[in-house]
Protein backbone atom coordinates (compact mmCIF):
# COMPACT_ATOMS: atom_id res chain seq x y z
CA UNK A 1 0.00 0.00 0.00
CA UNK A 2 1.20 3.66 -0.61
CA UNK A 3 2.69 5.00 2.15
CA UNK A 4 0.44 8.21 1.78
CA UNK A 5 -2.47 6.30 1.67
CA UNK A 6 -2.13 4.60 5.23
CA UNK A 7 -4.19 6.16 8.11
CA UNK A 8 -1.30 7.34 9.74
CA UNK A 9 0.28 8.49 6.65
CA UNK A 10 -2.40 10.71 6.10
CA UNK A 11 -3.57 11.79 9.71
CA UNK A 12 0.31 13.34 9.99
CA UNK A 13 0.38 15.20 6.91
CA UNK A 14 0.52 18.81 6.73
CA UNK A 15 -2.38 19.46 5.78
CA UNK A 16 -1.81 22.26 3.02
CA UNK A 17 -3.49 22.47 -0.79
CA UNK A 18 -0.62 20.25 -2.04
CA UNK A 19 -1.65 17.49 -0.15
CA UNK A 20 -4.94 17.31 -0.45
CA UNK A 21 -4.37 17.23 -4.54
CA UNK A 22 -1.46 14.52 -3.90
CA UNK A 23 -3.91 12.63 -1.72
CA UNK A 24 -6.76 13.24 -4.33
CA UNK A 25 -4.37 11.99 -7.33
CA UNK A 26 -3.84 8.57 -5.30
CA UNK A 27 -7.55 7.65 -5.96
CA UNK A 28 -7.18 8.08 -9.84
CA UNK A 29 -7.90 4.13 -11.36
CA UNK A 30 -5.22 3.48 -13.55
CA UNK A 31 -7.29 1.15 -15.66
CA UNK A 32 -11.15 0.51 -15.91
CA UNK A 33 -13.16 -1.90 -17.77
CA UNK A 34 -15.06 -0.12 -20.78
CA UNK A 35 -18.46 -1.17 -22.66
CA UNK A 36 -16.47 -2.86 -25.54
CA UNK A 37 -14.32 -5.11 -22.88
CA UNK A 38 -17.23 -6.08 -21.30
CA UNK A 39 -19.95 -6.30 -24.27
CA UNK A 40 -18.32 -7.60 -27.62
CA UNK A 41 -21.30 -6.84 -30.03
CA UNK A 42 -21.63 -9.68 -32.59
CA UNK A 43 -23.42 -8.98 -36.07
CA UNK A 44 -27.11 -8.58 -36.00
CA UNK A 45 -27.02 -8.99 -31.92
CA UNK A 46 -29.37 -6.32 -30.51
CA UNK A 47 -27.37 -3.93 -28.41
CA UNK A 48 -28.67 -3.57 -24.91
CA UNK A 49 -29.13 0.29 -23.97
CA UNK A 50 -29.10 0.33 -20.55
CA UNK A 51 -24.31 0.29 -21.36
CA UNK A 52 -22.28 -1.17 -18.06
CA UNK A 53 -22.36 0.50 -14.62
CA UNK A 54 -19.22 2.46 -14.29
CA UNK A 55 -19.21 4.94 -11.10
CA UNK A 56 -21.46 4.35 -8.35
CA UNK A 57 -21.49 6.96 -5.69
CA UNK A 58 -23.87 6.21 -3.15
CA UNK A 59 -22.34 3.75 -0.87
CA UNK A 60 -19.83 7.13 -0.31
CA UNK A 61 -22.25 9.72 0.26
CA UNK A 62 -23.93 7.03 3.03
CA UNK A 63 -20.57 7.38 4.94
CA UNK A 64 -20.26 11.12 4.98
CA UNK A 65 -22.84 10.48 8.26
CA UNK A 66 -25.35 13.06 9.33
CA UNK A 67 -23.77 15.86 6.92
CA UNK A 68 -25.83 18.06 5.84
CA UNK A 69 -26.70 17.82 2.31
CA UNK A 70 -30.12 18.74 1.99
CA UNK A 71 -29.32 20.82 -0.76
CA UNK A 72 -31.18 22.44 -3.85
CA UNK A 73 -29.75 21.68 -7.14
CA UNK A 74 -30.50 21.48 -10.84
CA UNK A 75 -28.30 18.51 -12.55
CA UNK A 76 -27.59 18.71 -16.55
CA UNK A 77 -26.37 16.58 -18.85
CA UNK A 78 -25.52 16.01 -22.34
CA UNK A 79 -22.91 15.56 -25.14
CA UNK A 80 -22.09 19.21 -26.36
CA UNK A 81 -22.77 22.56 -24.34
CA UNK A 82 -23.51 21.43 -20.34
CA UNK A 83 -20.59 23.42 -19.35
CA UNK A 84 -21.84 26.63 -20.82
CA UNK A 85 -25.00 25.57 -20.32
CA UNK A 86 -24.29 25.40 -16.32
CA UNK A 87 -22.30 28.67 -16.35
CA UNK A 88 -25.25 30.32 -17.89
CA UNK A 89 -27.38 29.04 -15.12
CA UNK A 90 -24.87 30.17 -13.08
CA UNK A 91 -25.06 33.84 -14.48
CA UNK A 92 -28.49 34.17 -14.55
CA UNK A 93 -29.00 33.28 -11.17
CA UNK A 94 -26.31 35.53 -10.19
CA UNK A 95 -27.70 38.51 -11.98
CA UNK A 96 -31.11 37.81 -10.70
CA UNK A 97 -29.53 37.55 -6.89
CA UNK A 98 -27.82 40.84 -7.61
CA UNK A 99 -31.22 42.40 -8.28
CA UNK A 100 -33.57 40.92 -5.88
CA UNK A 101 -31.39 39.17 -3.16
CA UNK A 102 -32.34 35.92 -3.70
CA UNK A 103 -30.06 33.57 -4.33
CA UNK A 104 -26.54 35.16 -2.16
CA UNK A 105 -24.94 32.11 -3.23
CA UNK A 106 -24.84 29.43 -5.78
CA UNK A 107 -22.45 26.43 -6.01
CA UNK A 108 -20.90 25.08 -9.70
CA UNK A 109 -19.49 21.57 -10.19
CA UNK A 110 -18.06 21.10 -13.53
CA UNK A 111 -15.76 19.04 -15.24
CA UNK A 112 -13.58 19.00 -16.91
CA UNK A 113 -11.60 21.62 -15.59
CA UNK A 114 -9.43 23.47 -17.67
CA UNK A 115 -6.29 24.74 -15.54
CA UNK A 116 -6.83 23.68 -11.88
CA UNK A 117 -8.58 21.08 -10.16
CA UNK A 118 -9.99 23.95 -7.88
CA UNK A 119 -12.26 25.36 -10.56
CA UNK A 120 -14.36 22.04 -10.36
CA UNK A 121 -15.79 23.54 -7.54
CA UNK A 122 -16.44 26.79 -7.41
CA UNK A 123 -18.94 29.91 -5.40
CA UNK A 124 -20.24 32.43 -6.67
CA UNK A 125 -18.18 31.88 -10.21
CA UNK A 126 -14.82 31.43 -8.37
CA UNK A 127 -13.18 28.39 -7.76
CA UNK A 128 -12.77 28.17 -4.03
CA UNK A 129 -9.83 28.96 -2.48
CA UNK A 130 -6.88 27.02 -2.20
CA UNK A 131 -7.54 26.56 1.92
CA UNK A 132 -10.93 25.60 1.69
CA UNK A 133 -9.96 23.00 -1.21
CA UNK A 134 -7.23 21.42 1.46
CA UNK A 135 -9.72 22.19 4.86
CA UNK A 136 -12.74 20.42 3.25
CA UNK A 137 -10.29 17.66 1.38
CA UNK A 138 -9.15 16.05 4.69
CA UNK A 139 -12.65 16.61 5.93
CA UNK A 140 -14.23 14.41 3.83
CA UNK A 141 -11.12 12.23 3.82
CA UNK A 142 -11.38 11.18 7.75
CA UNK A 143 -15.18 10.54 7.36
CA UNK A 144 -14.66 8.52 4.55
CA UNK A 145 -11.42 6.81 5.82
CA UNK A 146 -13.03 5.96 9.45
CA UNK A 147 -16.03 4.09 7.62
CA UNK A 148 -13.85 2.31 5.37
CA UNK A 149 -10.79 0.90 7.55
CA UNK A 150 -13.44 -0.92 9.68
CA UNK A 151 -14.29 -3.01 6.56
CA UNK A 152 -11.93 -6.03 4.95
CA UNK A 153 -11.76 -4.29 2.02
CA UNK A 154 -10.19 -0.62 3.53
CA UNK A 155 -8.90 1.11 1.11
CA UNK A 156 -10.85 -0.59 -1.93
CA UNK A 157 -14.02 0.86 -0.40
CA UNK A 158 -12.69 4.40 -0.33
CA UNK A 159 -14.47 6.57 -2.89
CA UNK A 160 -12.17 6.53 -6.38
CA UNK A 161 -11.42 10.13 -7.74
CA UNK A 162 -14.39 11.36 -9.23
CA UNK A 163 -16.76 10.16 -6.54
CA UNK A 164 -14.47 11.92 -3.92
CA UNK A 165 -14.43 15.21 -5.98
CA UNK A 166 -18.13 14.90 -6.22
CA UNK A 167 -18.70 14.04 -2.11
CA UNK A 168 -16.15 17.26 -1.87
CA UNK A 169 -18.37 19.53 -3.52
CA UNK A 170 -21.24 18.47 -1.62
CA UNK A 171 -19.57 18.93 1.65
CA UNK A 172 -18.45 22.17 0.71
CA UNK A 173 -21.47 23.79 -0.82
CA UNK A 174 -23.25 22.19 2.49
CA UNK A 175 -20.65 23.61 4.67
CA UNK A 176 -20.71 27.30 2.76
CA UNK A 177 -24.69 27.34 2.96
CA UNK A 178 -25.25 28.12 -1.17
CA UNK A 179 -28.79 28.34 -1.64
CA UNK A 180 -28.40 26.13 -4.89
CA UNK A 181 -25.77 23.88 -6.49
CA UNK A 182 -25.50 23.73 -10.00
CA UNK A 183 -23.99 20.54 -11.46
CA UNK A 184 -22.49 19.30 -14.77
CA UNK A 185 -22.42 15.66 -15.15
CA UNK A 186 -19.22 13.88 -16.40
CA UNK A 187 -19.07 11.83 -19.86
CA UNK A 188 -22.27 9.67 -18.56
CA UNK A 189 -25.35 10.16 -16.16
CA UNK A 190 -26.95 7.02 -15.53
CA UNK A 191 -24.25 5.54 -13.35
CA UNK A 192 -22.11 8.91 -13.46
CA UNK A 193 -21.07 9.99 -9.60
CA UNK A 194 -23.28 13.02 -9.87
CA UNK A 195 -26.21 11.21 -10.09
CA UNK A 196 -26.77 10.49 -6.41
CA UNK A 197 -28.38 14.06 -5.69
CA UNK A 198 -31.97 14.92 -5.73
CA UNK A 199 -32.33 18.00 -8.10
CA UNK A 200 -34.59 20.65 -8.15
CA UNK A 201 -34.50 20.15 -11.75
CA UNK A 202 -32.45 18.55 -14.74
CA UNK A 203 -31.39 19.62 -18.23
CA UNK A 204 -30.40 17.53 -21.05
CA UNK A 205 -28.09 19.81 -23.87
CA UNK A 206 -27.41 18.29 -27.55
CA UNK A 207 -26.59 14.70 -27.54
CA UNK A 208 -24.27 13.08 -30.32
CA UNK A 209 -21.94 10.08 -30.74
CA UNK A 210 -19.12 10.50 -27.66
CA UNK A 211 -17.36 8.37 -24.97
CA UNK A 212 -18.76 5.19 -27.00
CA UNK A 213 -16.28 2.55 -24.99
CA UNK A 214 -17.75 3.93 -21.61
CA UNK A 215 -21.80 4.61 -23.21
CA UNK A 216 -22.37 2.23 -25.43
CA UNK A 217 -22.23 2.26 -29.60
CA UNK A 218 -25.33 4.00 -30.56
CA UNK A 219 -26.91 7.46 -30.06
CA UNK A 220 -29.61 5.62 -28.20
CA UNK A 221 -27.25 4.08 -25.91
CA UNK A 222 -26.17 7.25 -25.11
CA UNK A 223 -29.23 8.78 -24.70
CA UNK A 224 -30.50 5.98 -22.12
CA UNK A 225 -27.01 7.17 -20.16
CA UNK A 226 -27.87 11.27 -20.42
CA UNK A 227 -31.56 10.39 -19.42
CA UNK A 228 -30.84 8.74 -16.53
CA UNK A 229 -30.21 12.48 -14.53
CA UNK A 230 -34.27 12.78 -14.51
CA UNK A 231 -35.91 11.84 -11.19
CA UNK A 232 -39.99 11.78 -10.09
CA UNK A 233 -40.91 15.18 -8.77
CA UNK A 234 -37.64 17.19 -10.50
CA UNK A 235 -39.61 18.97 -14.11
CA UNK A 236 -36.84 17.53 -16.71
CA UNK A 237 -35.81 20.27 -20.17
CA UNK A 238 -34.03 19.05 -23.53
CA UNK A 239 -33.20 21.07 -26.06
CA UNK A 240 -34.20 19.66 -29.99
CA UNK A 241 -32.74 16.52 -30.25
CA UNK A 242 -32.50 14.03 -33.86
CA UNK A 243 -35.95 11.60 -33.60
CA UNK A 244 -33.61 8.65 -32.04
CA UNK A 245 -32.87 10.74 -29.04
CA UNK A 246 -35.95 12.22 -28.60
CA UNK A 247 -38.08 8.61 -28.47
CA UNK A 248 -35.61 7.57 -25.87
CA UNK A 249 -35.45 10.70 -23.51
CA UNK A 250 -39.60 11.21 -23.80
CA UNK A 251 -39.78 6.60 -22.91
CA UNK A 252 -37.14 7.40 -19.95
CA UNK A 253 -39.10 10.07 -19.25
CA UNK A 254 -42.46 8.22 -19.11
CA UNK A 255 -40.47 5.18 -17.46
CA UNK A 256 -39.59 7.94 -14.85
CA UNK A 257 -42.75 9.61 -13.93
CA UNK A 258 -40.94 13.03 -15.37
CA UNK A 259 -42.47 15.82 -17.01
CA UNK A 260 -40.54 16.37 -19.90
CA UNK A 261 -40.22 19.77 -21.50
CA UNK A 262 -38.56 20.46 -24.93
CA UNK A 263 -37.60 24.40 -25.27
CA UNK A 264 -37.32 26.86 -28.10
CA UNK A 265 -35.45 29.77 -28.03
CA UNK A 266 -36.43 32.08 -25.64
CA UNK A 267 -37.89 34.59 -27.19
CA UNK A 268 -36.77 37.03 -24.27
CA UNK A 269 -33.15 36.48 -25.29
CA UNK A 270 -31.63 39.69 -26.83
CA UNK A 271 -31.00 39.45 -30.40
CA UNK A 272 -27.97 41.83 -30.39
CA UNK A 273 -26.26 40.12 -27.17
CA UNK A 274 -21.89 39.18 -28.63
CA UNK A 275 -22.21 35.74 -26.76
CA UNK A 276 -25.66 34.32 -28.59
CA UNK A 277 -23.85 34.47 -32.11
CA UNK A 278 -24.18 31.07 -32.77
CA UNK A 279 -27.56 29.21 -32.37
CA UNK A 280 -25.82 26.76 -30.16
CA UNK A 281 -25.73 28.79 -27.45
CA UNK A 282 -28.84 30.49 -27.74
CA UNK A 283 -30.37 26.82 -27.33
CA UNK A 284 -27.76 26.36 -24.06
CA UNK A 285 -28.79 30.24 -22.91
CA UNK A 286 -32.37 29.26 -23.04
CA UNK A 287 -32.02 25.52 -21.46
CA UNK A 288 -30.70 27.06 -18.94
CA UNK A 289 -33.64 29.93 -18.25
CA UNK A 290 -35.88 27.33 -17.92
CA UNK A 291 -34.18 25.56 -15.10
CA UNK A 292 -33.26 28.67 -13.26
CA UNK A 293 -36.96 29.74 -13.51
CA UNK A 294 -37.54 26.01 -12.25
CA UNK A 295 -35.15 26.84 -9.27
CA UNK A 296 -36.92 30.09 -8.39
CA UNK A 297 -40.22 29.06 -8.85
CA UNK A 298 -39.99 26.52 -5.91
CA UNK A 299 -38.04 28.96 -3.84
CA UNK A 300 -39.79 32.55 -4.53
CA UNK A 301 -43.10 33.87 -4.64
CA UNK A 302 -44.39 35.57 -7.98
CA UNK A 303 -43.58 37.64 -9.58
CA UNK A 304 -40.05 37.03 -7.96
CA UNK A 305 -39.50 33.86 -10.17
CA UNK A 306 -38.99 35.16 -13.38
CA UNK A 307 -35.93 36.38 -14.76
CA UNK A 308 -36.81 39.82 -16.01
CA UNK A 309 -35.20 40.81 -19.27
CA UNK A 310 -32.23 42.69 -17.57
CA UNK A 311 -31.18 39.74 -15.59
CA UNK A 312 -30.97 37.65 -18.89
CA UNK A 313 -29.27 40.48 -20.56
CA UNK A 314 -27.19 41.15 -17.88
CA UNK A 315 -26.44 37.66 -17.03
CA UNK A 316 -25.58 37.36 -20.59
CA UNK A 317 -23.11 40.33 -20.25
CA UNK A 318 -21.55 38.59 -17.21
CA UNK A 319 -21.37 34.78 -18.77
CA UNK A 320 -17.53 33.48 -19.20
CA UNK A 321 -16.57 30.33 -20.19
CA UNK A 322 -12.61 30.00 -21.11
CA UNK A 323 -12.16 27.60 -23.57
CA UNK A 324 -15.53 27.72 -25.27
CA UNK A 325 -15.20 30.24 -28.40
CA UNK A 326 -12.52 31.89 -26.82
CA UNK A 327 -10.33 34.99 -28.27
CA UNK A 328 -7.52 36.46 -27.23
CA UNK A 329 -5.71 39.42 -29.03
CA UNK A 330 -1.68 39.48 -28.15
CA UNK A 331 0.02 42.04 -29.65
CA UNK A 332 -0.61 41.29 -32.97
CA UNK A 333 -1.27 38.04 -33.04
CA UNK A 334 -5.08 37.27 -32.82
CA UNK A 335 -5.77 33.60 -30.69
CA UNK A 336 -8.89 31.48 -31.58
CA UNK A 337 -9.11 28.60 -29.01
CA UNK A 338 -11.61 26.23 -28.85
CA UNK A 339 -11.66 23.00 -26.64
CA UNK A 340 -13.90 20.96 -29.05
CA UNK A 341 -13.48 17.01 -29.38
CA UNK A 342 -15.59 15.73 -31.03
CA UNK A 343 -17.72 15.63 -34.53
CA UNK A 344 -20.20 18.28 -32.88
CA UNK A 345 -18.04 20.59 -31.52
CA UNK A 346 -15.47 21.00 -34.15
CA UNK A 347 -18.65 21.13 -37.24
CA UNK A 348 -19.17 24.45 -34.42
CA UNK A 349 -15.62 25.74 -33.51
CA UNK A 350 -14.60 25.57 -37.31
CA UNK A 351 -17.77 28.07 -38.18
CA UNK A 352 -16.97 30.26 -35.36
CA UNK A 353 -13.43 30.39 -36.66
CA UNK A 354 -14.43 30.65 -40.35
CA UNK A 355 -16.72 33.55 -39.93
CA UNK A 356 -14.44 35.45 -37.56
CA UNK A 357 -11.81 35.34 -39.74
CA UNK A 358 -13.79 36.65 -42.69
CA UNK A 359 -14.83 39.55 -40.38
CA UNK A 360 -11.45 40.49 -39.24
CA UNK A 361 -10.52 40.31 -43.17
CA UNK A 362 -12.97 42.74 -43.60
CA UNK A 363 -11.54 45.41 -41.37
Amino acid sequence: MNKLLKPQGVYNMERTYQNAIALLETRRRAYSKRWRDEHPQRAGEQVHLGGMPTVKGRPGLDRMGDWDIDLEMVHVAGTKGKGSTCAFVNSFLQQHGDTSGFPKKIGLYISPPLINTRERIQINAKPISEQLFATCTFEVWDQLWYHASQTTDGLENMPRYRQFLMLLSLHVFAREKVDVAVYETHSGSEYDCTNIIKPTATGITTIGMDHIRALGPSIENIAWHKAGIFKAGAPAFSMAQSPEVGAVLRHRAAEKGVLLNFVDVDDRLPPDAPVLRFEVQKMNATLAISLAETFLKKKQPEPDCRLTEIDIRRGLDRFSWPGRFHYIQDGKCQWYLDTAHNELSLKVATQWFAQSAATLQQK
